[in-house]
């Protein structure tokens, strides 16, 4: 049972009652009316399925982050992949997440209140705490603390600096995850982890150490002391893939993967050139799962195929006529059906990612350990993800290109280039990573429009906001720069 108002939908993010400052979230969400569900395992069903296909649906992921960070690329109607994205796909964004997510998940805050469920609660808040974080990645300042406060007429709520929202996150996340109780009340309707709550307490202190590292440079001391306490050795984190945070999509109506539906009327998308040359060159055996063969040859040395012959990425950001120009669309490698079928699961964290952090977190010296070994257990867990293990993993690692010893003056180097490769599909993750490690080093798209020669680093606003919420949009915007897709994130120091 989404929050359907769309004439609200269409002008603000609708609110929260979560203080980022204050961290009084659920008094400020609790209403002294009776629960306005009867049953919240419907909201949770729904708000869980509705919005990880949101997250990988064409604004924000086909047509938005894969196509920056270079792990898609485009062979038809390309202005995205120029970087000309239309004004809608930044209002759809913001809308489908404030009004439908957002909501979803703070009315599930509320009703675990009420029908005294704390799991129920820390589930809400984990979350509303991840697409908050989404939102805020995407766009910088946002509104937080005033958000989602429709019952108290807040239709025009300000914007929080990304510092405020990434405090209010950490500091919710953490007492999430104190909240759970293991063998507590059941959560019902829940298709992410199937009312597991140890599997939700690895992944609200997992997404925890997530966004502590991405403040890493700019807050280096609360990062360090939020990431010390995560890697203490006794908070459980996700540990194993069988316990990544991913939704598995049944494949069949309405329960579809976004990107199959895509696909079942689309044939816009291929795999960019930039992530099959660096494959082919590791002799990644990543390869054939990311990216289907080529299936007839190519007209056009744009899309001349890589080392091994049978993978043809395509640079990002060609023009309509030259996207044209390299021939059939089958002359072009598509995306893997890991990624396309429809029962391909919405990736939300990994225990990839987690070993990535680590081994991060080690070789700036914010915890003991072994750095290489983080690293080493990182790529095979991403390959292990895939069924890849034994041998090939093995070689792979041994390769110069891959072994190179990690040092607190190359950590960003050699962990950002594998960490994208990792996160491949992951659209979200990858475009943030990318921005805060700055590697891999990606070439600006062909024909770049509007951005002076530069990958975007941010999404402009949506133009509701600085026509219904004008002051405080202006406000975000004196403080934060220009609202343009260069302008630079609060975390994105380097």
């Amino acid at each position: 049972m989404s929050f359907t108002n769309s004439k609200l939908a269409l002008v603000l993010p609708l609110v929260l009652g979560l203080s980022a400052c204050e961290n009084n979230f659920d008094a400020l969400n609790t209403t002294p009316n009776n629960s306005e569900v009867s049953n919240p395992a419907f909201i949770l069903t729904g708000a869980l399925r509705s919005n990880v296909f949101r997250l990988y649906d064409v604004p924000a992921s086909q047509d938005g982050a894969l196509l920056i960070i270079q792990h898609w690329a485009k062979v038809q109607y390309t202005n995205e992949d120029r970087y000309a994205f239309r004004a809608g796909s930044y209002q759809s964004i913001w809308d489908g997440f404030y009004a439908g997510g957002l909501q979803d998940f703070n009315l599930l805050v509320r009703t675990g209140q009420e029908q005294n469920n704390p799991n129920m609660q820390a589930v809400g808040r984990i979350m509303r705490s991840y697409f908050f974080s989404i939102l805020t990645d995407y766009y910088g300042d946002i509104p937080y603390s005033q958000a989602l406060r429709i019952e108290e007429n807040v239709l025009t709520p300000k914007y929080d600096t990304q510092e405020q929202v990434y405090t209010g996150l950490l500091t919710d996340l953490k007492e999430a995850s104190n909240q759970i109780q293991i063998n507590g009340p059941a959560v019902g309707g829940d298709i992410l982890y199937n009312g597991d709550m140890d599997r939700w307490k690895r992944f609200a202190n997992s997404l925890r150490l997530r966004l502590a590292m991405r403040i890493s440079d700019v807050k280096e001391a609360q990062a360090r002391a939020e990431i010390a306490e995560l890697l203490n050795g006794s908070t459980p984190l996700i540990s194993s893939n069988a316990q990544n945070a991913q939704l598995v999509f049944s494949g069949s109506a309405p329960n579809t993967n976004p990107i199959a539906v895509n696909r079942s009327t689309r044939d816009d998308h291929r795999v960019s050139r930039s992530i099959t040359k660096r494959l082919a060159v590791l002799n990644d055996p990543r390869l054939p799962i990311y990216a289907k063969p080529a299936e007839c040859k190519a007209s056009n040395d744009a899309a001349a195929p890589d080392s091994t012959g049978l993978f043809r990425g395509v640079r990002n950001g060609l023009t309509n006529g030259n996207a044209l120009a390299l021939g059939p669309l089958c002359s072009t490698s598509k995306v893997g059906d890991a990624f396309t079928k429809a029962d391909a699961p919405g990736v939300l964290m990994t225990y990839a990612e987690v070993l990535f952090l680590k081994a991060e977190a080690v070789a700036r010296g914010f915890v003991t350990g072994v750095a290489q070994a983080e690293y080493n257990n990182a790529i095979t867990a991403s390959m292990n993800q895939y069924g890849i293990t034994g041998a090939p993993v093995t070689a792979y690692l041994a390769q110069p290109s891959v072994s190179t010893p990690i040092t607190q003056a190359n950590y960003r180097e050699v962990i950002g280039n594998q960490k994208w490769i990792a996160l491949y599909g992951q659209g979200s993750e990858a475009w943030s990573e990318w921005r805060r490690l700055d590697y891999p080093r990606l070439p600006v798209a062909a024909a770049s429009t509007g951005t002076g020669g530069r990958i975007p680093v941010r999404f402009r606003y949506p133009a509701n906001e600085q026509s219904l919420n004008t002051a405080n949009y202006q406000e975000a915007v004196a403080r934060q720069g220009a609202d343009l897709l260069v302008t630079k994130l609060w975390w994105d120091k380097f």
